[in-house]
């Protein structure tokens, strides 16, 4: 039961096999993202307007008693009496039923505004606000003496319009609701027909009413854009920590998997290797008769079967060992000055006896004089013989394999390994890299191997800090070439002076 729930937990966290699962929440985040993406009518958008407009007409509930304050001291020495002072009372009172509900809306969570019903009061509110801006566009003053009184009071009339326009972009038709009662009173009470300017200030002021009404609505088209903007920014964040908590969940499976593997390995090698050794020494005393003769000729084969079959289980449990600690990093490095030519001449020695029962011609092709490589011995080797190994497995009968060592053109070295076998397709070579990964056509042709070979031989070329690459084309062999970087070849030190030379 435990194990079926975590092949579950597994599932959830990475299930590429129901691509109609993941096509289906593919499809709900696009529309999702779509919803948010609306320029208009969304609900959301709606009410963080509306937020954003209460947020406006709250700090700008000290701003507009200002001005209200400083138009009134001018009129009262202007020598408008009382009349002003009754403005500024009417005006007050109406933009503090405004400031009201802007705080009321200010305190509400976003999720809980009713954008319709609140949008409404915020209108009502607005249009309230604009009787105070209607009485002072009817106010007179015959005691003023200042002959363009009513141009005067235009000019403020249009500076009011700016600043709610700026003010209250966020609800569209708030500028509208205010001013046009005032702007129609001014045209109809305070305006004198046979006065040119006082006409044309009409006309301005009818003018800069659906301006600036529209200089709000492109303000307001703006904040909808950095709402949608922010919404899929938020929306893309979550996203993102949505994929870090899969992959941080999925790496610590991964690590504890990695861990029990190593758990598992650590335990079966011992295991293994005790009964092998037990089967190996036995069957070899057997196959060789050390203790007197069979007298069964086939029991004595069956005995040197065996014997072969736990060698090559032995190599096969060492080849997963070494694979696990070089991925693990595990795999410690002997390294040592050494002469790479020599090392790959021993390995080509104890191969020949392999390639002679095949008839298959190993060549040497060596520079000599190579200077010393600062590397492991150990190491080398095994990919030498891993290299060797494979190119003599999958090389036809009376075949050819061609062994380079020399210079690279960056003045590191390199061992190449070339055979005349069947080839690996392009497409196959990544997987002849992988871990148990082999070629089709090698498989077809020549005796199966384990898939280690080439993985291990990858990573101890890495270990040393080099390259390994392997270049096939089919029906004309596989070429296998590790280099190694110059940083590991060592330069050759100055002779020790003799006592001739010290003495001159």
């Amino acid at each position: 039961m435990a194990l079926q729930r975590s092949n579950l937990a597994d599932k959830n966290i990475v299930d590429r096999t129901k691509a109609h699962r993941n096509s289906d929440v593919a499809r709900a985040v696009r529309k999702t993202r779509d919803q948010l993406s609306q320029r208009s009518g969304n609900p959301v958008f709606d009410r963080e307007l509306l937020k954003h407009h209460a947020r406006a007409m709250i700090n700008g509930a000290t701003a507009i008693p200002l001005l209200v304050t400083v138009i009134a001291s001018a009129g009262i020495v202007a020598g408008m009496g009382a009349d002003i002072l009754i403005w500024a009372l009417i005006t007050v009172t109406c933009y503090t039923g405004l400031a009201l509900v802007a705080r009321r809306t200010g305190r509400s969570e976003a999720a809980r505004i009713d954008a319709e019903k609140t949008r409404a009061q915020f209108l009502a509110a607005h249009l309230v606000s604009g009787l105070g801006w209607a009485y002072f566009a009817t106010l007179t003053c015959s005691e003023c003496n200042i002959d363009q009184f009513p141009i005067i009071k235009a000019v403020i009339l249009l500076l009011a319009i700016s600043a709610t326009a700026i003010i209250s972009y966020a609800l569209r038709g708030a500028l509208v609701a205010t001013f046009l009662l005032p702007v129609v009173a001014y045209a109809a009470m305070s305006v004198d027909i046979g006065q040119p300017a006082e006409v044309l200030m009409v006309v301005v002021l009818f003018a800069a009413l659906p301006f600036f009404a529209y200089v709000s609505g492109h303000l307001n088209s703006s904040a909808l854009n950095f709402l949608s903007f922010r919404t899929e920014k938020d929306w893309l964040i979550a996203e993102l920590e949505t994929a870090k908590s899969m992959s941080d969940e999925a790496r610590r499976r991964a690590e504890d998997a990695n861990l029990a593997k190593s758990r598992f390995l650590a335990s079966m090698s011992h295991e293994l290797r005790t009964p092998l050794n037990a089967i190996l020494g036995f069957s070899e005393v057997m196959g060789s008769e050390v203790l007197g003769p069979i007298g069964n000729a086939t029991y004595r084969d069956y005995a040197k079967d065996i014997h072969g079959s736990g060698q090559h289980l032995l190599n096969l449990i060492n080849e997963i060992l070494d694979l696990s600690r070089i991925e693990a990093g595990r795999y410690q490095l002997n390294e040592e000055p050494m002469t790479l030519t020599e090392t790959v001449e021993k390995c080509c020695h104890l191969m020949e006896m392999k390639a002679r029962n095949k008839d298959i011609r190993i060549v040497q092709q060596f520079e000599r004089e190579l200077p010393r490589l600062f590397a492991d011995e150990r190491a080398i080797r095994q990919i030498v013989l891993n290299l060797l190994s494979n190119a003599i497995k999958f090389t036809p009968t009376g075949g050819e394999v061609r062994v380079k060592v020399g210079w690279t053109a960056g003045g590191g070295q390199y061992i190449a390994v070339k055979d005349n076998g069947p080839g690996i397709p392009p497409e196959e070579i990544p997987i002849v890299l992988a871990a148990f990964g082999q070629g089709s056509i090698a498989i077809k042709s020549a005796e199966q191997g384990t898939g280690l070979g080439l993985p291990i031989v990858q990573g101890l070329v890495v270990m040393h800090g080099g390259e390994f690459e392997l270049q096939s084309r089919l029906r004309e062999g596989t070429e296998a070439i590790a280099v190694f970087p110059r940083a590991r070849v060592m330069e050759k030190l100055p002779a020790m002076p003799t006592a001739a030379v010290r003495a001159a």
